[in-house]
């Protein structure tokens, strides 16, 4: 993978990237620190091509011919889906959990990583009843034989609103831990790198804001982990790549089946307790999240 070279905002390098889609080149189109986006070609043998091209859409970047070579993509685009054509580019693998990921992990992506660790160490893994609580959704009470739990979560009430998306960063086990923060790797650095930090971040926190208080009313305070966030960013990324492959998102399909088997798995309680309402919630979050999102886009490049 080749860089090629920079143009000055989003919409130019998206119509090139069409251009070159339409010329059977692959790219990413990814931005720069300095406001502008990067160019890169995928195969080293269309980097002379595509080179030469580029300096031709410099000359004349509203040239009708990069309008119609849009639209010639998206109807190709639409093509390969339907086909079920492997991308190559902008692909989360299941087997990017175990190496690295497929685009550089992101700055959002590593604080919440960060994050989850240290909490897990200063917790024991929730195990730790100095550090645990505060960070729950809300204090379980104590009235000598029942444990019991308030469910109008008096504490955010009361002003602590972070509870409402600290549940995140507990984990009750070094696998918990693991699994998710790999995930939230790949997945959360994707988004990143393709809708930017602040949208992760968004994204983020009305999962896990939705899904924690929804676990919060099924069950009880006694939850957590970044599981929900995941599911979300997952379902987010799947409806992306099925209804906008232009956006640059898309999973393989058998990354999807696999997470899908395990949500159904931890409904049986073979894997041990887990939060379900926590997946559930932000998988369909994610989803709605994703299509809706899709959806805009497409009708915003019709106009």
């Amino acid at each position: 993978m080749r860089l090629i070279g920079h143009l000055e905002d989003e919409a130019q390098a998206r119509r090139f990237g069409d251009f070159l889609y339409s010329r059977g080149i692959e790219c990413h189109t990814d931005p720069a620190t300095d406001r502008r986006w990067q160019i890169w070609v995928i195969e080293d043998t269309d980097v002379e091509a595509a080179t030469s091209l580029l300096a031709q859409f410099r000359q004349s970047p509203n040239d009708p011919i990069f309008e119609q070579a849009a639209r010639a993509a998206e109807r190709k685009r639409q093509t390969a889906e339907k086909a079920q054509v492997p991308k190559r580019a902008r692909v989360v693998d299941a087997r990017t959990l175990f190496y690295s990921p497929p685009v550089p992990v992101g700055i959002l992506s590593i604080v919440l990583i960060v994050i989850s660790v240290i909490v897990a160490v200063l917790t024991k893994l929730g195990t730790d009843e100095r550090f645990t609580p505060p960070l729950s959704i809300s204090q379980q009470l104590d009235s000598g034989r029942h444990i019991l739990s308030n469910r109008s979560l008096p504490e955010v009430r009361r002003g602590e609103v972070w509870r409402l998306f600290t549940p995140m960063f507990l984990h009750f086990g070094i696998l918990h831990l693991l699994f998710n923060m790999l995930w939230l790797r790949d997945l959360g650095s994707m988004i990143e790198a393709r809708k930017g930090t602040w949208m992760l971040l968004v994204l983020v926190l009305v999962l896990a804001g939705t899904s924690n208080v929804a676990q919060y009313l099924y069950s009880g305070p006694h939850f957590g982990g970044m599981s929900g966030v995941v599911y979300g960013l997952l379902g987010y990324i799947w409806m992306q790549g099925k209804f906008n492959p232009a956006s640059g998102l898309s999973l393989q399909p058998q990354t999807v089946t696999m997470m899908i088997i395990w949500f159904f798995l931890c409904f049986t309680g073979m894997v041990g307790p887990v939060a379900n309402t926590v997946h559930a919630v932000g998988f369909a979050g994610g989803i709605a999240w994703g299509f809706l999102d899709a959806q805009l886009s497409i009708t915003m490049r019709r106009r």
